[in-house]
């Protein structure tokens, strides 16, 4: 018997966010269990919570899609941490101020987010520096979310892969209907995508000169057609957004995401930018729980 818990992330509200199982007695099972389990919850990402490797780590945390386990990812990171602190009250263990998670991608540190006492919701900082692939043609891009290339906005930066953890095609899109009508392609997907290392293509609009965006991710080559709150694709375009505009300080964002599949999103991003060189970048959220209950492994 295995406890597990949901929750919906990047909400203050149930039934909105996206959804997350996190197990929590994950020591003993296989990969090949977990991925069942994972597949079996059919979320976009299933956590396993399992013991450090090394002092002073909190867990040792592995996240899987429906189909495959996956290096990092934000909302299972969020959502986890939640869950995770709550169990640690419930315990009566203190808690810190951040957890220390081992990830495939390397070390997520994730800050708490309390309100008179309550663990509420979190805050990841992104494991990798950002990295950026190769440029995709507007024609391509637009096909991946059956578009046309005149909807493509390429004056800040062409449709190109970015990864600080987890490696996405990132778009930028000329307006808000355009963004209504994108869909994933899982055969354009399959030709354009796949070669890059990528499955994954977050959409987004931006008024001009704001921090904040309305997004969405399509992800059908993982079983995944549409995330209603793609964190990890957030703080890679926000990481690239914050690279090339080069504004120093800390700057605060808002991303709106999920609204178009009935499921809205808002994911808080902080980038750091010193000297014209980005430091850092984070999301945070809340996170509800929904439900609770034993697996039968």
């Amino acid at each position: 018997m295995r406890r597990y818990v949901t929750v919906d992330v990047f909400t203050d509200r149930r039934f909105s966010g996206n959804p997350l199982a996190v197990v929590l007695d994950a020591e003993g099972l296989s990969q090949a269990e977990m991925q069942a389990i994972a597949t079996e919850f059919n979320y976009s990402e299933s956590t396993f919570v399992l013991p450090p490797e090394a002092p002073g780590h909190t867990a040792h945390v592995r996240i899987f899609t429906p189909t495959i386990e996956v290096p990092f990812a934000g909302h299972p990171n969020v959502g986890t941490a939640v869950v995770l602190a709550r169990e640690w009250q419930a315990q009566g263990r203190p808690l810190p101020a951040s957890f220390l998670f081992e990830e495939a991608a390397g070390l997520v540190p994730v800050r708490l987010d309390l309100n008179d006492g309550q663990v509420v919701g979190a805050e990841l900082t992104a494991p990798e520096p950002l990295s950026v692939g190769a440029a995709v043609s507007l024609t391509d891009a637009a096909a991946c979310v059956g578009l046309n290339a005149a909807e493509i906005v390429s004056a800040t930066h062409a449709p190109v892969t970015a990864s600080v953890g987890l490696r996405f095609l990132i778009v930028e899109l000329a307006s808000r209907a355009a963004l209504a009508r994108a869909a994933g392609d899982l055969a354009v997907h399959a030709r354009v995508l796949a070669p890059l290392g990528t499955d994954g293509v977050f959409v987004y609009v931006r008024a001009p000169g704001a921090a904040a965006l309305d997004a969405r991710m399509f992800a059908p080559l993982d079983k995944v057609p549409e995330d209603p709150a793609t964190g990890s694709a957030t703080v890679a375009a926000l990481a690239l957004l914050a690279k090339l505009e080069a504004v120093d300080g800390e700057r605060h964002w808002r991303v709106i995401q999920g609204e178009d599949m009935g499921r809205r999103s808002e994911l808080n991003g902080r980038t750091v930018v010193r000297d014209g060189a980005l430091v850092s970048v984070h999301v945070g959220g809340g996170a509800v729980e929904v439900m609770r209950g034993t697996l039968n492994v």
